[in-house]
């Protein structure tokens, strides 16, 4: 059987904790950032998990699966 390639856009997108969690950048923090408040893109700027209902996708587009 062959290998399974991994998605581009995913391994660009998402990373492997060492616990073996993905963890994923938040969105909405690239451009328009005159309208948002300070607080809002402090909080955006921040690393967190990809939800639990999402990690079989991901981690079948990372070849994980």
């Amino acid at each position: 059987m062959p290998k399974v390639k991994t998605k581009s856009s995913a391994k660009k997108r998402f990373r492997v904790s060492g616990t073996g969690k993905i963890v994923r950048k938040h969105a909405f923090k690239s451009h328009i950032l005159t309208k948002k408040s300070t607080k809002r893109k402090r909080k955006l700027t921040h690393k967190t998990l990809v939800h639990p209902s999402n990690e079989d996708q991901v981690k079948l587009m990372l070849g994980m699966k």
